[in-house]
């Protein structure tokens, strides 16, 4: 486990999947049809926790201009700057319930920030960096 600094706030385009786990697949999918160049910017995965203990899942990517997801008719949100628990997966697609585990530990962390989530950075076609946000720099 390693801290990872996320130097700026970033706002990203996103669309939820119905369901998780089964859904993630198609919500990327959808978020590709609305973004012609999507499969050009960084993916992310952004998942918490509803009041009724289901897992939300949003398939995003960075807004490439203001207005741009009102345009495609998806939602915004702000992944916050500052302070994470990280766990970088190689190949996660040999396993991928490797990512889940990875969460389960990350969330064990004694300085979690309890109203944060769980955060999917897909930095090549291969690998991808699990983070969770901490309350303390």
């Amino acid at each position: 486990m390693e801290k990872y600094i996320n130097e700026k706030d970033i706002k990203v385009i996103y669309v939820q999947a119905a369901s998780f786990p089964m859904g993630v697949g198609d919500a990327f999918q959808k978020l590709h049809s609305l973004a012609a160049d999507a499969a050009t910017r960084t993916h992310y995965g952004i998942s918490h926790m509803n009041e009724r203990g289901e897992i939300v899942y949003k398939a995003a990517v960075e807004e490439s201009f203001p207005g741009e997801a009102e345009q495609l008719g998806c939602e915004t949100l702000i992944i916050r700057k500052g302070t994470y628990a990280s766990e970088m997966l190689v190949d996660w697609k040999k396993d991928e319930s490797v990512i889940g585990r990875t969460f389960q530990e990350l969330l064990q962390h004694p300085d979690l920030d309890k109203k944060g989530y769980c955060l999917e950075i897909y930095t090549s076609g291969k690998d991808v960096l699990c983070l969770v946000p901490l309350t303390v720099a």
